[in-house]
Formats: C-alpha cells, structure tokens, sequence
C-alpha cells in the first residue's frame, strides 16, 4: 500500500484507541449511579444474605399444580411470557427481589433465538468499530455495558462460560497497527474487567495457533501476522435452562410448553393476567393472575403486544443469522478461534471452537418471524466461500455437521437502512394498558436488560413494598457456586477413570467430589461400576458443573453409563437426569438444547433418537403410540439441522 495511504490509517487506528479511552472515561463518569458497586470496586451486594437454592428444582407437574393456584385476590406479582434469555433472566431477578414470579414459555426454554447464538459473551467488535467511524455515542455505550457484563456472565457460571482466544489475521501491513490499535481500545473499555490483553502475534506463531490458516489470499498477499484478543465463550442453550432451572430453585414458578393464548384484562382495561394452555396436557386453558405482565417473547413480542393492543406499531426487525457445524480439525490442533472482520459485502464472519466442533457464522439478512427458521442453501454457501480465503486447506461441503439459524430481534430504529446499523440495544416499554415489554439487547446484556425490565416493573407501583434491590451480579447458577473448580474434570477422570479404585472409597478433594466418591464406591450390588473416559469428564464437568457427580451417580443406579451414540460423549444416563433436574420434556429438548448434538452433528442426533425416545418413555409413562408421536416430531425438528444440498463446488483454498 502506498506510503500516503499508510499515513492515513495511522491516525485512524491511532484515534480510534484515543476515541475509545476518552468516551468510555466519560460514559464511566457519567453512569456511575448505574453501575453495581462490586464493579466500582465496593462491597459485593447481599453479601450478609445469600439467595437460599432449592436442592433440586420442583418438577413440571408442581409448577403447573401453581400456575393454577393463582387468583383474583391472590395473584402472582409477576407473570412472564417467554422463557428465552431475557425471560429466564427476569425471572431469576424477580424471585431474587422476594416477588411471587412466574413465567410460561410456549415451547422449551431457548427454543428459539438463545440456542442458536454465535456462542460469544462479547462487547462487539464491530460496535466499537462503529462508534468510531460514525461517532455514534449509542454504539460506545452497548460495547461499554456487554463488556462489563462479559465479566459477569463468566463468574455467574464458569462451567459453562469461559474466555475465549481469537486471531485476528493480517494479510495486508497496514492491517496489523490498524487492528492492534482498535482491539487494544477494546481492552480499554472493558477496563478492569478485561479478560486478558490483545497482542500482535507473528505468522509463525498465529499458524502454530491455528495451523489451517491460510498464508497467503487470492490476491497473492501473504500472511503478515495476526492480533490476538479475548472475549467469552458459553453454551447458549445451557445457559439458558440453567436460568431457567436457578429461578425454579429460588423459588420461582416456571413451565415450558405453556402457551399465552390471550390476556386477561379487568375493568379498568388493564392487563391482570394471562389465559394460558398447557401444550403436552389434555386440560382446557386456565387463568394466571399477576399484578404485572411483562412480554419477553423475543422476535414475538410484536405478537403478545398485539393482544393487548392490536393496533400497536411494530418494534421488532427482524434478522436471519445463520451457523454452520463443522469438525473440529478445521481449527488445528488449539482452542483459538478466528474473526474474519470484513468480508466481501461488510459482514463480519466467526469461526469458532465449540464443544468438540468448530462453528462458523454468521449470516446478517432482513427476514420475516418465523417459528424454526432453517439455513438456506445461499447462507451456507456464503460461509463457506467466506471461510475458504482464510483457510489453507480445502473445505469439503460433505463436512458440514449441522447448519442452523436464528432471528435476531432487532429493536428497530427507523433512521437504519439496514440491520447491521441497527444499534443492539434492548427496549422496555409500558403500554397504556399495563402491559410491559423487554425485547431487542443481545445475550451478552440479558443480565442488565433483565434488572432494567424487573426495575420497570417495580416502578408501576403495583408490587409489594418490601422489594429487595438487584441481586443478580453474585447469584452464581446452578452448577457454580464454591462447589464448583476448575479441576473438576481432572477429577471426574480421577474418579470414575479406568484407573480410579474399585473397592475402597477414594478420600474426596473438595465437597463437590462426595457425590461422586460416593457413586464410585457404592456400585448396587450385580452392576458394573460406571467407567468414562477424559473426554466424557470434560464433557460433564463443562455441561453440569458441580452437579455432574449426580449424573455419574444416575449411571450408576440405573446402569446408564454407556454413550448414546458413538463419537460422542454423552451418556445415557443424562437423558434420565435431564428429565428429572432439567424440565427436559421431549426428545428434541434433550437433543438440541440438554445437550448440543442436534447443533454439534445432526446426523448423529437422528441417529441417538431413538434411544433417548426410549429412555424418556421409561421415565415419563409414555406408552407406544405416544412414544412413536414424539419421535416423528423429534425427527421432523432434527431434519431442519441437517445441511441444505449443494448448489455448486466451494472455490478453491487460498495457499
């Protein structure tokens, strides 16, 4: 690149940091009232009082038996539609605040959007980007609050959250002080909840970190080094139940596969409640009372709202984004992952390490609302033509594991010519008649958007006068807590490894180990003792925390240590617990959102179908015709994972 051009982007890049430092100093000064004091650097709120956790969350057949029990003159303080992010999310704050919660979700808990996520706890790189290049304030803002949250999110659960390695390659040489410069003003805003610093790494290190990718691109420039930089990683979906579940636990009455049908509204035209409808049940539709009702349906809470005000504008825009699945050698040998920041028509494209996969995206396209949107062929195609210049091996489409997409719920912004200038930020809003919505925000925010949701409610008036102040920053989920370390993977395959004791019971190393050392001392009498391998540790250990134990102690009680299917390392003994602990009611919850097989290797999940099927209708009294009805949908649903045919060859890898 010429020398003049150089001098241009130097100052940028340069400004760029200085932009980021002074506005994020200034936004920090100006919202301290709204920052919690454990980032400010004062006490951890409710340290004297801990939120009490029940031992395991009350069943469905429970928190149905109490959906039922409200009533005019007894009714919940708030009633929630939607059980994705923001409504588990409001859900955990409000039973934490001491009020009478409960939430319906139509399908299970992150069916929808929450479950099909890139899979990043960031503040957005291309934000920040943004509120340089458009000295847009509002951009500033949303990467200034996600990476405060990052930070939370990863101590609230570190089973299932983790920071994240990601290369940045650079193949022009103006590319390195650009994007240094940009990345270190990201590490600025995080301030000192950054995860670990950016840093230029040479090619020969970036190749030794991510050793697919590629030297050199179509053009002929070569490979000039990468930046590296953090941010988190976390199973959506599980994140997402165990929300779900840790409300439940606190106290709170949730149920999937609970439809909203209509609201209830009294004389004064106000909202008071819900008509909702058990989906798995025969029973006709009942009333659910609360002083509240707060619509937190995702790309649908244009729908809810129209309930209540059928002619309410829209305030939803809707956008595509499609995933795709691939195997995990397409990322080397190391966790790092890769960020392509400007693709051919402005996008940003992500691949990523993901449980024992790699997963690429994402797509950005306008889009109608629509129940299981499914990756189309050109989506796909764009990821894989995306991917291929960056990559130095050819990418066969025959590899695709699984492909997917999710919709966005934009909060439209009517100055945007299109959704990639929509700023992410959420909306909470009151109707005339009650009727409070939180929609838009992105799932690095869902912590933040739900005690801005829960502080709206608050202010109506209409809750109880003893409401407790946020607490979600120190409620770690279930699975974390002081019981949860780091090493417990390492100490599941100590336990329960081919070379763990048989006879004598191993001395436990922490209180999280005593299920386990239990388990693998007490074999019932004729049963073999439950064997896993190091994979299967760090699988359970990831997905369940310090309550792994209890799944190996179900393997064990029931002989359900052996895989579902092979390749894999999820056991059958999950799909008793998940039933039991986890509000897992079909086999496509357990499939796609328990566990991750229908994201990770659709083929795969087709193929453990039938014996999850099985094992559900042991637990769950399903007799045969009910059995073969829930395995056709479960199979319908998993067939919209598998990757769309082929439209033409991938081009070829750059070198």
């Amino acid at each position: 690149m010429p020398l003049l051009l150089l001098k241009s982007y130097l100052p940028v890049a340069a400004a760029a940091g200085a932009f980021a430092a002074v506005g994020g100093a200034s936004y920090l000064l100006s919202q301290q009232q709204h920052i919690p004091m454990w980032v400010r650097g004062g006490p951890q709120p409710d340290e004297v009082e801990p939120v009490e956790l029940l031992e395991r969350p009350p069943p469905r057949p429970t928190q149905l038996e109490r959906l039922r029990g409200s009533t005019q003159d007894r009714p919940f303080d708030l009633l929630i539609v939607g059980g994705g992010a923001t409504g588990a999310g409001c859900a955990l704050d409000a039973v934490t605040r001491g009020l009478r919660t409960a939430l319906v979700e139509r399908d299970d808990f992150a069916s929808g959007t929450s479950s099909k996520s890139t899979k990043l706890v960031h503040g957005g790189v291309r934000y920040l980007e943004k509120a340089f290049f458009q000295g847009d304030i509002r951009q500033l803002r949303l990467v200034y609050e996600a990476l405060h949250e990052r930070a939370t999110m990863l101590s609230l659960a570190p089973h299932l959250a983790a920071p994240q390695g990601i290369l940045t390659p650079c193949y022009k040489w103006w590319e390195v002080p650009y994007y240094w410069a940009g990345l270190k003003a990201y590490d600025i805003v995080a301030g000192r909840t950054n995860l670990i610093s950016s840093r230029y790494v040479s090619p020969t290190e970036a190749l030794d970190m991510v050793s697919t990718l590629a030297t050199s691109q179509p053009d002929g420039s070569t490979l000039k080094g990468a930046v590296l930089y953090y941010d988190g990683r976390f199973d959506d979906a599980r994140f997402n139940v165990t929300l779900a579940c840790t409300a439940a636990a606190a106290g709170g009455v949730v149920a999937n596969y609970v439809d909203c049908k209509q609201l209830i509204k009294n004389q004064d035209d106000k909202v008071v409640g819900a008509v909702v409808q058990d989906r798995l049940g025969l029973e006709p539709p009942f009333e659910v009372y609360a002083r509240v009702v707060l619509n937190t349906t995702g790309c649908f809470v244009d729908q809810v709202r129209h309930m209540s005000q059928p002619g309410a504008p829209d305030i939803i825009q809707p956008s595509a984004g499609a995933h795709i699945t691939l195997p995990a050698f397409y990322g080397g040998s190391s966790r790092s992952g890769i960020i392509i920041p400007q693709t051919k028509d402005g996008r940003v494209v992500f691949m990523l390490p993901f449980l024992d996969s790699v997963i690429a995206g994402t797509t950005d396209a306008k889009c109608d609302v629509e129940r299981n949107p499914v990756a189309t062929r050109q989506e796909v195609d764009f990821i894989l033509t995306t991917l291929q210049d960056y990559l130095g091996v050819p990418i066969r489409r025959s590899d695709v594991l699984s492909a997917w997409s999710g919709i966005r719920p934009l909060a439209a912004d009517p100055r945007a010519k299109d959704t990639q200038n929509t700023v992410r930020d959420h909306v909470i809003l009151e109707e005339s008649d009650g009727l409070i919505t939180a929609s838009g925000g992105k799932w690095t925010t869902y912590r933040l958007m739900a005690e801005e949701a829960v502080d709206a409610v608050v202010a109506t008036g209409r809750m109880p006068t003893n409401v407790k102040r946020c607490r979600t920053t120190s409620v770690p989920l279930l699975g974390a807590g002081p019981e949860y370390s780091h090493v417990l993977a390492v100490q599941l395959a100590q336990d329960f490894g081919p070379l763990a004791p048989h006879a004598a019971q191993p001395a436990p190393t922490s209180a999280a180990l005593v299920p386990r050392s239990a388990a693998a001392a007490s074999s019932p009498p004729g049963l073999p003792r439950v064997v896993i391998n190091a994979h299967t540790a760090e699988h359970l250990a990831q997905a369940y925390g310090s309550r792994a134990g209890r799944v190996l102690q179900t393997a064990q009680d029931r002989n359900l240590g052996q895989r579902l299917v092979e390749g894999h390392p999820f056991l059958e003994a999950e799909v008793v617990y998940c039933v039991r602990h986890e509000y897992c009611v079909t086999p496509e919850d357990f499939l796609a959102r328990r566990t991750r097989l229908a994201f990770l290797d659709a083929r795969a999940a087709l193929t453990a179908l039938p014996r999850v099927a099985e094992l559900m209708a042991s637990e769950l009294g399903w007799d045969g015709p009910r059995r073969a009805a829930m395995t056709a949908t479960a199979r319908e649903y998993l067939a919209t994972y598998l990757p769309p045919p082929a439209s033409e060859p991938v081009a070829a890898p750059a070198s």
